[in-house]
């Protein structure tokens, strides 16, 4: 820890390491996407969330609170994290220095409401671990304009937030944001692919 305290304290007008606020955004950030990806999996595999509630749609409705419960926990370390940080990151020219972070978080928060919207709360909140799947494939707003447009606006609202305060340690703290969601979607993408495509074998093969 020595060898880095040179560089810690180089960093500090800038990003200031020394902030507990600053790394329990971190480890929500990433406990968030981790826990519920392995719990949905376990869901998938034991049903146990299914028996605990009496039901798969009770168990999701359960998992959704949770989730929603811990990403506004989320929202707020990561505003606590800001106002523990220096207003390190030059402004922005007028107005853009006003506009620009409110048209970031306004384009998020509608990518992630229209999002919730589209698919329903138990299309949202991986209600397909539990066996509950949609009918078909969602293609209208926002999914027509982004592959994963909750995701997507979620790291919109962080680079918003982050240019409001102009806090470079924000800036820092949504690339992470980024980096977790690519690699979320590296383990939910193909899992819920063969939950769907495991769905389709077995209504062909009631046909045959």
């Amino acid at each position: 820890m020595n060898a880095l305290a040179p560089y810690i304290a180089a960093a500090k007008p800038y990003v200031d390491l020394t902030q507990p606020s600053f790394w329990l955004s971190i480890a929500s950030i990433t406990f968030n996407p981790t826990a519920w990806n392995i719990v949905a999996r376990n869901e998938y595999h034991n049903k146990t969330i299914t028996r605990l509630f009496g039901s798969q749609k009770a168990g999701c409705y359960f998992l959704a609170f949770m989730i929603f419960s811990f990403g506004m926990l989320r929202d707020n370390l990561f505003h606590d994290a800001l106002a523990s940080q220096p207003a390190s990151l030059p402004p922005l020219a007028k107005p853009f220095d006003t506009y620009l972070p409110i048209a970031l978080v306004a384009s998020g928060q509608i990518l992630v409401v229209t999002s919730t919207w589209a698919l329903g709360i138990t299309g949202t909140f991986l209600g397909d671990y539990f066996g509950i799947l949609m009918d078909a494939r969602v293609e209208g707003f926002p999914f027509n304009i982004l592959t994963n447009p909750m995701y997507v606006g979620s790291t919109m609202c962080f680079l918003g937030v982050s240019l409001w305060f102009q806090s470079i340690a924000g800036l820092v703290i949504t690339a992470y944001v980024y980096v977790v969601y690519v690699v979320a979607l590296r383990f939910e993408g193909p899992f819920t692919d063969m939950i769907y495509a495991k769905r389709e074998e077995e209504r062909a093969a009631k046909k045959q």
